[in-house]
């Protein structure tokens, strides 16, 4: 095959259309960029999610003692008594939760969205502060709101409802559920306030106007064009407020001084599960309730999926 000379008989070569090996290098650097991220997820996600499969099926007293029993933790589980009882505090909390905060963190986000509102950025920020700081914070706090004779809490509710002073909403087991109720309502009405907001400002606003002229009042508006412009974002908060709401542990145990306060009434499912787990030292037993629970969130979420009629969206 003759070679060409000349730049003409260069320039009137048919070109190499044959495909060049990339170098090694860069047949390796997408593997070298992704490998840090595989090594941490191996260490501190796989790794823990395997062994904690493992353990679940053992009775442990610390981290080399173990005894493998098959499937007597979950037999157990299920015919514990304090299981169930936090299992009902926890649907209790929940349930609350969601009637309470969601309402609230809409009705909000709706005031908040008005254009008549002055000061919507300092309420927008003062509603969201509180959930820019912990939950061992808050309960260290609400823990002295809520003190008999001398809390705020106490005094607001007795000069303006008459409740005595002396009330003890951490001591009295009736009266625990309502004070981490009004507690996390102070804490993430605000949180969802945000997300409310954020859906509320998508919704067109020549979809009102229709609305208006087609003789809608306020609260029509609301169920046609507020409702379904937020829906998906409504089953979002939902859905993450149940799963949030279902792992409490923080916020009751600090307030009710490092136990399930008295009678268990602030025992939740993960108080549960660390009190057996690094309290009593069965991190199997404790594992068995913590797949128990995961196993739960993952059939209430798609109960409330399928309900929602969000799968038909």
């Amino acid at each position: 095959m003759k070679t060409p000379d000349t730049l003409a008989d260069r320039a009137a070569a048919p070109p190499d259309t044959r495909r060049r090996r990339p170098p090694r290098r860069d047949k390796l650097a997408p593997y070298l960029f992704v490998a840090p991220f595989l090594i941490l997820f191996l260490v501190f996600g796989a790794y823990p999610l395997i062994k904690s499969i493992i353990l679940a099926f053992y009775i442990t007293s610390g981290p080399r003692d173990h005894v493998f029993v098959g499937l007597e933790n979950f037999r157990f589980l299920l015919t514990d008594p304090d299981f169930w009882k936090a299992v009902r505090n926890t649907a209790v909390y929940t349930f609350w939760s969601l009637a309470l905060q969601i309402p609230l963190g809409l009705g909000l986000a709706i005031l908040l969205n008005s254009r008549w509102v002055k000061g919507r950025e300092f309420f927008r920020l003062a509603f969201f502060s509180p959930n820019l700081v912990g939950q061992v914070f808050v309960g260290v706090l609400f823990s002295v709101l809520f003190v008999p004779q001398y809390g705020l809490v106490n005094r607001f509710l007795h000069a303006t409802v008459g409740i005595p002073l002396d009330t003890r909403w951490l001591s009295e087991p009736s009266l625990i559920m309502p004070a981490l109720i009004l507690t996390s309502l102070w804490m993430y009405a605000g949180m969802h306030m945000v997300y409310f907001l954020a859906a509320l400002q998508t919704v067109e606003r020549e979809l009102y106007e229709a609305a208006q002229l087609d003789g809608a009042n306020s609260w029509e508006q609301f169920w046609h064009v507020t409702l379904p412009g937020i829906r998906h974002v409504l089953i979002f908060v939902v859905i993450i407020s149940t799963i949030g709401s279902f792992q409490l542990f923080e916020l009751p145990w600090v307030m009710l001084g490092r136990s399930p306060g008295p009678d268990a009434a602030g025992l939740t499912i993960v108080m549960y599960l660390y009190i057996n787990g690094y309290v009593s030292g069965d991190l199997g037993y404790a594992s068995a309730v913590g797949w128990t629970l995961a196993l739960g969130l993952l059939v209430v979420s798609l109960l409330q999926l399928r309900l929602s009629g969000a799968w038909r969206a």
